[in-house]
């Protein structure tokens, strides 16, 4: 399988090593607009073909899978362009900035029958297999409650037309608490919520930090949190009837070793639960992705995202976002 690279950003760095480190493809070009940039960026990965013109990687007959890495707001007209040249396509989280370019890009995905992947790139790990299985026991009881948190210093790097934290890094914590709610009730219960939020403005415009709740018709009430312009902190709890599991390492950031989370039955010890690998999150996409390519299946199996869940958790970063501009703190803008 040979790849395409939309982009030349941090994380399409951090893809090429996933895609040289699982080793069973190649990365065949790369696309971006700055030529210098370009360039080194080539140089870097050792990848053979430059691109200024995008489709015509895209279009290109020795390119097998599309990787988008370009800001948000941009995901779903390459993944149109994507799927209509009949290419296989993992597309960076957020798949986009509203409903409208969702469903658009879906549908082309949809219409052209290829294979499709939002980037969610930690929910290949093992260490969140680990985490559906430990659930599937029943050890902590039905789920009450649950807290996601993911806030990071990134303001200076993300484009202002992919609308903040929520959709770059909200994303992460309302993707879990999609999977958990979906796994423990069911995808009509999972979609049966009202959320109301607090957001913050930063010097852009855009929300740079939001507190939400969560409240699903069946009683459990969910708290999301994110920011963008200050330091790096991650986490995810489950409280249930019985107990509680909490990460104890980077939920969204896995890698292969030193992933663990507690399993914790009230007012007793907690049990860690530790889980190794062979690589990183972006190591295990990869791998998820040719699998299903090499098995001609057109989606991954859960826990990563199915088009579907998408759409769910598209459906949950808008309703969220939309709240948040619309409350009271919203109106002011600040800079940390």
């Amino acid at each position: 399988m040979k790849w395409a690279i939309l982009g030349t950003s941090f994380i399409s760095g951090v893809m090429a090593d996933a895609i040289k480190a699982q080793g069973q493809s190649t990365i065949y070009g790369v696309a971006g607009r700055n030529t210098t940039t370009l360039a080194e960026f080539a140089t870097q990965y050792q990848i053979p073909h430059q691109f200024t013109d995008f489709d015509a990687l895209i279009n290109n007959p020795e390119v097998d899978v599309i990787y988008i890495a370009l800001p948000n707001h941009l995901h779903h007209e390459y993944v149109v362009k994507a799927a209509n040249a009949g290419k296989a396509i993992l597309c960076e989280k957020s798949l986009s900035v509203d409903m409208t370019k969702t469903a658009k890009s879906l549908d082309a995905v949809k219409q052209n029958k290829v294979f499709f992947l939002e980037g969610l790139m930690y929910l290949a790990h093992p260490f969140m297999q680990q985490l559906s299985k430990t659930l599937a026991t029943g050890v902590i009881g039905e789920v009450k409650s649950i807290r996601g948190q993911y806030c990071a210093a990134i303001s200076q790097f993300v484009n202002p037309a992919s609308l903040g934290a929520l959709f770059n890094l909200g994303c992460y914590p309302a993707s879990l608490i999609q999977l958990v709610m979906q796994q423990q009730f069911g995808t009509e219960q999972s979609q049966q919520y009202h959320i109301e939020a607090t957001g913050r403005r930063g010097q852009d415009g855009n929300i740079c930090e939001s507190t939400a709740i969560v409240s699903y018709s069946n009683g459990v009430q969910c708290h999301l949190h994110t920011a963008k312009d200050y330091g790096l902190h991650a986490g995810f709890t489950i409280l249930g009837s019985l107990g509680s599991i909490e990460f104890t390492s980077n939920p969204w950031l896995p890698e292969s070793q030193d992933n663990h989370f507690t399993v914790r039955l009230y007012e007793q010890q907690a049990e860690l639960v530790n889980v190794e690998a062979k690589g990183n999150g972006f190591y295990y996409q990869v791998e998820a992705v040719l699998n299903a390519l090499e098995t001609k299946q057109y989606t991954v199996p859960r826990p990563l995202v199915q088009l579907s869940d998408s759409v769910d958790i598209m459906q949950m970063l808008t309703t969220w976002h939309k709240a948040a501009l619309e409350s009271r703190t919203a109106n002011h803008t600040t800079e940390r």
